[in-house]
């Protein structure tokens, strides 16, 4: 037992040289909490051996963790992780006044610790995330860009970095920064969306298409983005593609309501209504598809002549999101009804929608549907009107031909 006990002053000891002489190298006081933690350690332990007397386990514990397990963790961190003491320490304080929700004294941590050691990676990297909390992305963009100088393998940074740059309206930097992450990392999944997601609101679909298709290569069971690329192929105005993208989506998420709605829509414009009422049916279960489901529910009623269940589908439509109202105005698919349809308080903010609000990209891609519909259901009434007064003309030919054969 004694061996034991000189055994651990000695190896205590040697840390305690060890932590002391990185507190003069570096000039770093922040090491003296070491210092003073395995002082208390050695301290008593030569004080039971002295005595002679056996520690109680609280005690045995104490000893042993601020004498030896501590020391011994932190030493392992700055040799093999290369994280020093004092960075992992302000971090911590920085966290702590985070959670409390005092980023200014967090902030206060952190240049300090990075003005001691501007090196320090995980400072830079705290800070940026303290300026992204506070939406100031351009300090933020200046300290991702620091780590990264520090760490170039920090891909998170990079990401980072394009997301503000999407923020500020930078798109083209943000395309450039994603197709320099994605040589560097191809697996990169959110940077994958990302780039994709920029593309389609610049409206450069085919770059989406090859982005997203080469994403599937490394996430070939990723519902994202087989959705994604139903959303592009639907602005590419292939639908036959953007349908099986769409369902392999919802066969791999069965709980993803925006694939389904589409789907319906898509189906709306190839005149299967039963299909398409099946499918606007299921997205009722979803409060971000409800009052869009109602709203077509409404219409293939109509189509069908069921203009009692169409205003019951239509007035809930409106419950759910007043703007429906106006949408309905001046549709003449709903005028033979549109006296018993409840007129809505559009001043009434609180109910636009109760719904969650859906991405811009699913909003511009659903409403691309709902034109596209519109247009080939005006396309066809077109069709029917010029076949109906052919026929009608072919009737008056045939008549003056008869009226003129009796009078001859």
């Amino acid at each position: 037992m004694i061996i034991q006990k000189i055994l651990f002053n000695l190896i205590a000891f040697t840390l305690f040289v060890i932590f002391f002489l990185k507190m003069i190298k570096k000039n770093d006081t922040t090491y003296i909490d070491i210092l003073i933690m395995q002082f208390i350690g050695i301290a008593i332990n030569f004080i039971e051996l002295i005595s002679g007397a056996n520690p109680n386990l609280v005690l045995y514990i104490i000893i042993y963790s601020f004498s030896l397990i501590i020391p011994c963790i932190i030493l392992f961190v700055e040799t093999k992780k290369g994280f020093l003491f004092p960075e992992i320490l302000n971090i911590a304080i920085a966290k702590f006044f985070i959670i409390k929700g005092d980023t200014e004294t967090a902030k206060k941590y952190i240049l300090n610790l990075i003005d001691k050691y501007p090196n320090s990676y995980l400072g830079h990297k705290q800070l940026a995330q303290i300026y992204e909390e506070q939406e100031k992305y351009t300090n933020a963009i200046d300290e991702y860009v620091r780590a990264i100088e520090i760490n170039t393998k920090d891909y998170n940074s990079y990401y980072k970095i394009a997301g503000f740059l999407k923020e500020l309206n930078k798109n083209e930097e943000a395309i450039n920064m994603l197709n320099d992450l994605l040589k560097k990392k191809p697996d990169y999944l959110d940077a994958s969306l990302l780039l994709g997601d920029i593309l389609y609101m610049e409206e450069r679909f085919k770059e989406a298409t090859s982005v997203y298709s080469d994403a599937l290569k490394y996430n070939p069971g990723n519902y994202e983005i087989y959705y994604n690329l139903g959303m592009v192929y639907t602005r590419l105005n292939d639908f036959q593609k953007a349908k099986e993208y769409y369902e392999t989506a919802a066969e791999i998420n069965s709980l993803l309501y925006s694939a389904k709605f589409s789907l319906a829509q898509i189906a709306m414009i190839y005149g299967d209504l039963e299909e398409a009422k099946r499918l606007f049916m299921e997205c009722l279960t979803s409060e971000n598809m409800e009052s869009g489901a109602y709203y077509y529910l409404a219409q293939i009623c109509m189509l069908k002549g069921e203009k009692e269940k169409a205003i019951d589908y239509i007035n809930v439509a409106i419950e759910l999101d007043s703007k429906i109202y106006k949408k309905i105005e001046g549709q003449a698919m709903f005028a033979p009804i549109i006296k018993r349809i409840r007129v809505p308080n559009l001043n009434d903010t609180l109910n636009i929608t109760k719904s969650e609000k859906i991405s811009i990209k699913e909003e511009k891609t659903q409403k691309h549907l709902e034109d596209t519909y519109y247009l080939v259901n005006k396309l066809n009434n077109n069709d029917l009107k010029m076949m109906k007064n052919m026929k009608n003309n072919q009737i008056e030919n045939k008549k003056e031909d008869i009226k003129q054969k009796e009078k001859e």
